[in-house]
């Protein structure tokens, strides 16, 4: 393991279409890397290996590792409807009536249908009503409850008054309120100024990766050591908290992220957001290099997490968009670097936090130091330059880690330098 280069960690993914992300074409976010801590104080040096509070090294995150596809969704259960007649519980209503007393019942609750007389339609309108269906058809859901929820969608008017909109005035309004440019909210966003962790009680797991169920285990104690930890900050700073979705997953297994090979990855999907974390070269490498794999495992979760933290305040879809619409190839690139980097220096910044309990120190903290140095991108097979370079790694993840405070890792207004 320590003979290779590190690969870098998975990226951030709006899930659901199945495609893997490849090379240069893959969507910019974020991936399962190291330490990057944002803007590091002027005198220190931008070479510095990483360092632990009480100046000990530090280093990036996560190996390639694969997962378990998400579980099925539960089939809906609900009553069962009788043949003959019940309620929707199921429960008989009663006895079966027959004779006169069943023609009376017939006569009150079942009546004669009255016929249906189709109506004469022009054949334009007849093509009108066709090429709603297939656009409708085409669009599938979202266009249907686009135009359900929208407030301008005049329904028929059951009560046969006068519609509001009769008169054929103008019922177009102006928007509520303002939009928040995408530059506004990853460049000032609140959480920015929600202040720092609270020191954090969340010593290492003791779960080891020696089994599938280990590894999941271990993840989900440190979800629950990091929820606690952030949920504060990000209700502080106003959005809504959630715990990420843990999908642990075997190699070439399908998740919402499309088929993983290896590689820790955050993607959106219909749980709001998936932690997909590969599990069989941690067993694998585990035996020969333990210091290094559990240095992995804290270092790429702490990322993924980070992912989760812009997805939660917006920063995710922000950065996409702006990544998008970048003038060059490499303005989308240094884009696509900024997000990574942040969440390098979101998950520095829990690991500071905890620092007491979770220690990164000797030859845990020399292979963290040694996975951040492996994992920029001049190491990596392909060189693109999407994640960061070892210098703005160690940078961002001493800067995460010194300040435990968010506010330290906005990566998005640093110079361009910062975030090589």
């Amino acid at each position: 393991m320590a003979d290779k280069p590190a690969p870098k960690p998975g990226h951030f993914l709006p899930g659901g279409d199945g495609d893997q992300i490849a090379g240069d074409d893959r969507k910019p976010g974020v991936s399962a890397p190291s330490n990057a801590p944002s803007q590091a104080p002027s005198n220190a040096s931008s070479t510095a290996p990483l360092k632990a509070p009480s100046g000990a090294p530090l280093a990036a995150p996560t190996p390639r590792l694969g997962g378990e596809a998400p579980p099925t969704p539960p089939q809906l259960s609900g009553s069962r409807i009788d043949s003959r007649r019940t309620t929707l519980s199921g429960s008989r209503l009663g006895p079966p009536l027959d004779g006169r007393a069943a023609a009376a019942y017939r006569e009150v609750f079942h009546p004669e249908p009255v016929p249906f007389v189709p109506k004469q339609r022009s054949k334009g309108l007849i093509a009108l009503m066709v090429v709603a269906v297939l656009v409708f058809l085409g669009g599938g859901a979202t266009f249907a409850v686009k135009v359900l929820s929208s407030p301008n969608f005049n329904l028929p008017n059951p009560n046969g008054t006068p519609s509001a909109t009769s008169s054929g005035a103008p019922t177009t309004k102006g928007p509520i309120g303002k939009g928040t440019p995408d530059t506004d909210i990853v460049g000032k966003n609140p959480i920015y100024a929600a202040g720092a962790l609270a020191a954090a009680k969340c010593p290492e797991p003791a779960f080891r990766p020696t089994s599938m169920e280990n590894v999941r285990s271990y993840y989900q104690a440190l979800t629950a050591c990091m929820d606690k930890a952030w949920e504060p900050i990000v209700t502080k700073a106003g959005f809504g908290f959630r715990s990420p979705n843990l999908v642990i997953f075997s190699d070439g297994d399908e998740t919402a992220c499309g088929v993983q090979h290896d590689l820790a990855l955050y993607c959106q999907d219909e749980h709001g957001g998936s932690a997909t974390m590969p599990w069989q070269e941690l067993v694998e490498e585990y035996p020969k290099n333990k210091a290094e794999v559990r240095a992995e495992m804290a270092q790429s979760f702490g990322f993924v997490y980070g992912v989760h933290l812009q997805n939660l305040t917006g920063m995710a879809d922000a950065s996409d968009n702006l990544a998008d619409t970048a003038a060059s190839k490499a303005a989308q690139l240094e884009m696509n670097r900024r997000a990574a980097l942040q969440a390098y220096c979101f998950g520095a910044v829990f690991f500071g936090a905890a620092k007491t309990s979770f220690p990164l120190r000797g030859e845990l903290l020399r292979q963290w130091n040694g996975l951040i140095q492996r994992r920029g991108d001049e190491h990596t097979k392909d060189k693109v330059r999407d994640h960061g370079s070892s210098k703005s790694l160690a940078l961002w993840m001493n800067q995460g880690l010194a300040t435990t405070n968010p506010g330290s890792c906005n990566t998005f207004v640093a110079a361009s330098a910062k975030v090589s």
